[in-house]
């Protein structure tokens, strides 16, 4: 059985709240990776390489998914993660090309 994650509806995404969780180097990190990736991705939650603990990557991934930066999918046993990337360009247009901006060298 599969369960998935939206966080808030789009009119909902609060700025603050997504400047908060993007803050935080690492999860930054995990949606730079996400938004330079093809469109509508997925990727494991375990995919994603950091130097924490793996509840403070969970921690992490909860804080990305209340803000509504990503859509996490629970598969039971593994979990996957994709960008909002159409629901934050609707809401913050530019957000996610400032980010792409960043990852680019």
């Amino acid at each position: 059985m599969t369960r998935e994650s939206d966080g808030p509806a789009v009119a909902q995404l609060e700025l603050g709240a997504v400047l908060s969780a993007l803050a935080d180097p690492h999860r930054r990190r995990i949606v730079t990776e996400l938004v330079t990736a093809p469109e509508d991705v997925e990727r494991s939650c375990s995919s994603f390489q950091a130097p924490v603990s793996k509840s403070t990557m969970t921690h992490h991934f909860k804080v990305l998914s209340d803000s509504g930066l990503i859509r996490t999918t629970d598969y039971g046993n593994r979990k996957g993660v994709t960008l909002r990337r159409t629901d934050l360009n609707t809401r913050f247009p530019g957000l996610l090309a400032l980010l792409a901006s960043e990852a680019t060298p």
